[in-house]
């Protein structure tokens, strides 16, 4: 059996980020310009069939966890197709998707029926006005309902990820707790992340992790916890008598380099060590012409770094977090 994969700092890597496309239907304002990008040609996209063959090497390796993401996952047809042939994997443990949430109703029965085991749902507020302009997109999206019908069709924990952007939907914070008193979701706070050509736009809306919680405080105490089931570095909390929990993730007010476990997969096959670091290696190349990636998977690793370039604001070639999947 071959080692397991390691970077040069000993972390064990072993959660892959499957980005399948840079397409989105939203113009979110934190993660792409309104006018969108200079979308990938067709043919540079990963195939299916690619994805799980690159999927294939590594779990050999010790590739346990996947999460699809995008752009917009769920805007590319047959993504049921895709998940059927990751779970087929030997070794692949968890496959989780991270989405906007717009198309859940139709697609969440297909994709448990396909082997979705958990699903990661962004929502930003819980104001049909406020939604269409932080999108700037009107889809009519109700995220609640949504939430409702991945729960019906078997997907769990759910998890909601809110971009917390200060005069944007700040005031916001209690409503989104309160979710968790009656229901067994898991809301999650993340600080703001100014990347690339929306740095300047974003960076005044930062809001910390910590005035966040004294904010929910206003419901009651909140208890430290485990948290669900999952492959991310959100620290839990309870509130008293709470089905679900709430939870904050800090990339800007305090890292989590340190037990990071992950790598990311463009859609264009460009494998990325780390979200906010510049290191890429092109997979999709040697795939195409035969050639084995445990070297170059493993070089990769080798160059990994040991935190990320964020705070430094040292972030190589992004212009957005949509061309990365977040």
């Amino acid at each position: 059996m071959n080692a397991a994969l390691k970077d040069q700092f000993g972390r064990s890597i072993e959660y892959l980020r499957i980005s399948v496309t840079d397409r989105c239907n939203f113009r979110c304002q934190y993660c792409m310009p309104l006018e969108g990008l200079q979308w990938l040609p067709k043919r540079d996209i990963l195939s299916y069939e690619e994805i799980a063959a690159i999927v294939g090497q590594l779990a050999p390796l010790g590739l346990r966890k996947l999460r699809i993401t995008g752009g917009e996952p769920t805007i590319r047809p047959d993504l049921d197709a895709l998940v059927r042939q990751l779970k087929a994997i030997p070794g692949i443990s968890d496959i989780a998707l991270s989405t906007n949430g717009v198309r859940l109703p139709q697609l969440s029965r297909d994709l448990v029926a396909a082997g979705l085991d958990r699903v990661n749902m962004s929502a930003d507020s819980l104001r049909p006005d406020r939604i269409v302009a932080i999108a700037r997109r009107n889809l009519e999206f109700d995220p609640v309902a949504a939430l409702v019908a991945a729960e019906a069709a078997g997907l769990g924990p759910l998890k909601i990820n809110v971009v917390v952007m200060r005069g944007v939907n700040d005031d916001e914070v209690v409503d989104f707790a309160r979710l968790t008193l009656d229901r067994p979701w898991h809301v999650r706070f993340i600080e703001l992340m100014p990347v690339g050509d929306l740095r300047d736009v974003t960076d005044a809306h930062v809001v910390p992790s910590e005035e966040v919680l004294r904010r929910i405080a206003t419901l009651g105490p909140l208890t430290p916890t485990a948290g669900p089931k999952g492959n991310g570095p959100a620290a839990y909390y309870t509130l008293d008598g709470a089905r679900g929990t709430v939870g904050v993730i800090t990339p800007m007010t305090h890292t989590y380099c340190g037990s990071c476990n992950r790598v990311r997969l463009t859609a264009d096959g460009r494998l990325r060590t780390c979200l906010y670091g510049d290191h890429e290696v092109d997979l999709r190349t040697p795939l195409r012409a035969g050639e084995p990636l445990e070297p170059l998977f493993r070089r990769a690793l080798e160059n990994k770094p040991k935190e990320h370039f964020l705070l430094e604001r040292r972030v190589g070639g992004l212009r957005a977090l949509s061309e990365v999947g977040g």
